[in-house]
């Protein structure tokens, strides 16, 4: 079962906050507000904050550029995962990901269903990596986020959680370009 190992050391991660919605403004952002609470209140680095458009180049080109940025560790969205026209933050996202993460989603799902029984189908939750960047894409509620960095995210991204957590396999995500095999 997993546990927090007390004799490892907490190592602070940097996160990027984007927020996608054609409504919101940051003054306005409670699930951007929601996340970075959490994030800051685990003791990692909020690097950076956006909101943009549900706009597929928009989306993208922010995401890419952060996954470029050394001090950011891991991009976190909110918005754009329903099933409406607008909705485009999946459709965005994955062609940048080297690796799809679909255990997120399914445990995202799981966690969902337990508070909101089956209209957790109506979200495309998904995560992958992208140049050593971990990338989680989630819906735009603030119960939603509430939910993914409670249920999983705050345990992944610190160190100390066992048996396996993010934090310790970062230095590794990028080693199939350093052998020349990229």
């Amino acid at each position: 079962m997993s546990r927090i190992d007390d004799t490892r050391p907490f190592i602070p991660v940097g996160i990027a906050v984007l927020t996608v919605s054609d409504t919101r403004s940051l003054a306005e952002d409670r699930s951007g507000d929601t996340l970075v609470a959490r994030i800051e209140g685990a003791g990692h680095r909020l690097e950076a904050r956006a909101i943009v458009t549900d706009d597929k180049q928009a989306i993208f080109d922010q995401v890419k550029a952060w996954t470029l940025d050394e001090r950011i560790d891991v991009v976190i969205t909110t918005g754009g995962t329903g099933f409406t026209g607008r909705d485009v933050t999946p459709e965005a996202l994955e062609p940048l990901f080297e690796k799809r993460m679909d255990g997120f989603s399914e445990v995202f799902h799981r966690i969902s269903y337990d508070k909101i029984g089956t209209s957790t189908i109506q979200s495309r939750a998904t995560g992958g990596v992208a140049n050593a960047t971990f990338i989680f894409v989630l819906p735009g509620s603030p119960g939603a986020c509430k939910d993914a960095w409670d249920g999983i995210l705050k345990l992944q991204l610190d160190y100390r959680h066992m048996p396996c957590n993010f934090v310790e396999i970062m230095p590794r995500l990028d080693e199939h370009l350093r052998r020349g095999n990229g």
